[in-house]
This record gives structure tokens, C-alpha cells and sequence, in this order.
């Protein structure tokens, strides 16, 4: 009876840490919501509110704990402007010293009432080239083209002009005044309240609301500009996910080093 005992704590002990390894995301990034963040800004008037927006539990984008205190991080918005082109700078507060950039949300006007944009999740943060847009779809019947034949709807996904969304059109408003989060470490808005991070599965589901007009592509369409690049933030805080850990070294120059060490089997 007790080797039986013994045996079955030693399986519940397994299935738990499998569990817990399974519902960790392969890249830490992950547990921030990039379609969730581009909702937001749809239903934004102002970038204020956008980073107001980003923060509240309630919307389900943000469930990031980079820096391991038990608490999801509170999120900036920095926008960075450079002729026709807004880098709205999504940043994770750490501690006093340090925060890391989440993503980077780049919004370029192309037209007289035209504009397009992309959110890029973070290198440190997210797989390599991980690119959100919104989109639309264009319908529209095929009738063949070999005799009679059935009607065929065929459906494809296009490029949204997203002139027309409030925040868009706020920031390209004559006398807009650049937003930059006058928040800091232990210095946040009277409404924030951080909450323990979900289990990211429990995440996953939740802000899958978000991808219904928003999806993931591998297509550049807009360029982040160099006005960002000497800006950007890169913690020292070391990031884990299921591929091993990734220390975030900074030079004496600025530059930044990742050290990938895979986990030990």
C-alpha cells in the first residue's frame, strides 16, 4: 500500500511538471497579445487611451511577467515620429533601471485619407519576423470558365486602410502633441492594479477574440525607421521559454548581444 502511495505521488509530480513545461509559450513574448494590441488601437481616440486600453485585464492582451515577481508588468506607449511615419514603442516596465520593448507598432499615411500599419513583436521577445496586421476580405462569385458549372465564392484577405480608425486620424491632426508614458517604475496610473498572469493556455484562449480581423504575416509592408533603432530598449533580464534562455547582454557601446544557452536534458 505504501510503495502504491509512493508511486502515485511520484506520477501526479511528473504529470504537474509536464503540465507546467507544456503551458509555458515557446517564445516569452507570446504572452502578450500583438492582434490584441492593434484592437485596442482600433477602438482607441488617442494613444493615452490606447496604452490605458493595453493594461486592463479585462481586454486580455497583456499577460507579460518578463521580470518574475508574480505580477504582470505594466506596459508604455512611446510614439516616435519621423516625416510620415508614427513608431509607437511598446515597453515592459521591469524595475528602476530597466525595461524591454515588447513591440513596436508602425503606422505610415501613404495617401490624402490613406494610411497602412504593421505591430512587430520584439527579436528579444518573439520568433524571428513575427509581423500582425489587420485585413479584410474581398468576396466575390466565380462562375468557372469550362461551361456551366456551380458558383464558386472565393474569398481573399486585403490590406486594411486604417485612415478612418480614430487613433490614426488623432495622431496625423494638426497640433497632435507626441505621447510619451509619463509613467515609471512604481509610478503608475491610480487604475492600475496588476493581477497574477493566467496560465498561458487559459491566455491563448481568451484573446483569440482578437484574430478575427487581425492575423499573422510574414509579408513587410511598412519599414520601422532609424530614429528607433539607438532607442530601443533590451533588458538584462534573462527570457525564458521552452527553446532555453536567452541573456540579453549590453556593451559599453550601446550594443546588444543575445547568448542563447539551450535547457539540459
Amino acid at each position: 500500500m505504501k510503495n502504491y502511495f509512493v508511486s502515485a505521488l511520484l506520477i501526479l509530480g511528473i504529470t504537474t511538471s509536464f503540465a507546467q513545461q507544456n503551458d509555458t509559450p515557446e517564445y516569452s513574448g507570446e504572452n502578450f497579445s500583438l492582434e490584441g494590441a492593434l484592437s485596442m488601437l482600433k477602438k482607441a481616440n488617442s494613444i493615452e487611451e490606447f496604452e490605458t486600453l493595453i493594461n486592463k485585464e479585462s481586454n486580455d492582451v497583456n499577460n507579460l511577467d518578463l521580470n518574475d515577481d508574480g505580477e504582470t508588468d505594466y506596459v508604455t506607449v512611446e510614439d516616435i515620429v519621423e516625416e510620415n511615419k508614427h513608431v509607437l514603442v511598446l515597453s515592459a516596465l521591469l524595475n528602476e533601471k530597466e525595461k524591454q520593448d515588447v513591440a513596436t507598432i508602425v503606422i505610415e499615411k501613404t495617401g490624402n485619407e490613406e494610411a497602412q500599419l504593421q505591430i512587430f513583436g520584439d527579436e528579444d521577445l518573439y520568433a524571428e519576423n513575427t509581423i500582425a496586421e489587420p485585413f479584410d476580405v474581398n468576396e466575390k462569385m466565380d462562375s468557372g470558365k469550362n461551361g456551366p458549372a456551380i458558383p464558386e465564392l472565393i474569398t481573399t484577405r486585403i490590406v486594411v486602410n486604417v485612415w478612418f480608425w480614430p487613433s490614426i486620424r488623432f495622431i496625423y491632426a494638426p497640433g497632435y502633441r507626441v505621447w510619451i508614458s509619463p509613467f515609471r517604475w512604481a509610478m503608475y496610473p491610480r487604475w492600475w492594479k496588476p493581477w497574477r498572469p493566467i496560465r498561458h493556455t487559459v491566455f491563448v484562449t481568451r484573446c483569440h477574440v482578437h484574430k478575427t480581423h487581425i492575423h499573422r504575416t510574414p509579408t513587410r509592408r511598412v519599414v520601422v525607421h532609424k530614429s528607433y533603432a539607438p532607442r530601443r530598449h533590451s533588458s538584462t533580464t534573462l527570457v525564458k521559454n521552452r527553446r532555453g534562455t536567452t541573456v540579453v547582454h549590453k556593451g559599453r557601446a550601446g550594443r546588444v548581444k543575445a547568448v542563447h544557452h539551450s535547457r539540459r536534458k
